[in-house]
């Protein structure tokens, strides 16, 4: 068994897998965090941003992740919307926190807003965005901006596991975005961590499919005045969202879907949530008051 670890995407990547198959994991995702990190001017996706032009040429493996990105915000009904850069600027996330220690959760949640449940933006600008193989370019209006960095963990760990899976078991873990698959071995235990406690709050047993936790734990800071913000952003209202859920892990098909539908969960609050976790693979809600709320699907 082989289990490599690594940091790329602002995260660390770990892959577990019966054979190497001649797949470099690391040199694949170091490819993917240079072409689509927007803290890097030159990368690819930040150039795209840059561009004044309605078409812009880009490259197969941009495409594809833009084309990931429509996918996660069409499932999450516009919850999960990749044209949030200036509002994730605007709350104060404007470079890596990668090494950076998060603000105490508990701290944060004392001075939290009000809880209400997070809504699609009604204009939608993630509609705009048009993905055209044939032709290679990638349209949208001038000024819309993309933002790749929670979709891009799922829909990386999804690429590698179509590579894996010709060899056996193994499991793709992207920063808490995970692809397995067990084949006829055991399944795989996968830990979720409770973001008050550091300690295991829930276990879930996967023999195939992808499982995603979103939270407002690792990337929380400070703002001034006293209020304090983190990157899961309200489309409706342009401001991070304070929901009354910490964490949201949802089970689904591929990690990409896991990624989109936890981030959606997240964003609807505890009942909407529950109701939107029902309806797919189930997951786990944690409550403000740090509650483990399991929830089956229907």
């Amino acid at each position: 068994m082989l289990d490599d670890s690594f940091k790329t995407m602002g995260t660390v990547a770990r892959v577990v897998r019966d054979v190497d198959g001649g797949i470099d994991v690391a040199s694949m995702f170091a490819e993917i965090d240079r072409r689509l990190t927007r803290f890097d001017p030159g990368s690819d996706l930040s150039r795209l941003n840059a561009d004044p032009r309605t078409r812009v040429p880009a490259v197969p493996l941009v495409r594809a992740a833009v084309s990931a990105a429509l996918r996660a915000a069409s499932l999450s009904g516009g919850l999960v919307d990749p044209t949030l850069l200036p509002a994730l600027r605007h709350a104060g996330y404007i470079e890596s926190r990668a090494r950076v220690a998060p603000a105490s959760l508990q701290l944060a949640l004392s001075y939290a807003p009000p809880r209400r449940p997070a809504r699609p933006h009604p204009e939608a600008q993630w509609r705009s965005v048009r993905v055209d193989d044939r032709a290679g370019v990638i349209s949208r209006p001038p000024g819309v901006q993309i933002d790749l960095a929670g979709s891009a963990k799922g829909w990386a760990a999804d690429v590698l596991a179509m590579r894996l899976a010709p060899h056996g078991r193994f499991a793709v873990d992207c920063g808490g975005d995970l692809r397995v698959e067990a084949a006829a071995g055991t399944p795989w235990e996968v830990r979720l961590r409770h973001p008050l406690t550091g300690a295991t709050a829930h276990t879930l047993r996967v023999r195939a499919g992808g499982i995603a936790t979103s939270g407002i734990d690792a990337r929380l800071w400070a703002r001034p005045g006293g209020e304090f913000a983190h990157h899961l952003i309200d489309p409706a209202t342009a401001t991070p969202a304070w929901t009354g859920l910490l964490t949201a892990t949802a089970v689904a098909a591929s990690a990409l879907a896991a990624e989109a539908l936890a981030k959606a969960a997240l964003l609807s609050g505890p009942a909407a949530g529950r109701r939107l976790l029902r309806a797919h693979h189930g997951g786990v809600l944690v409550h403000d008051d740090g509650t483990v709320e399991p929830v089956t699907a229907d």
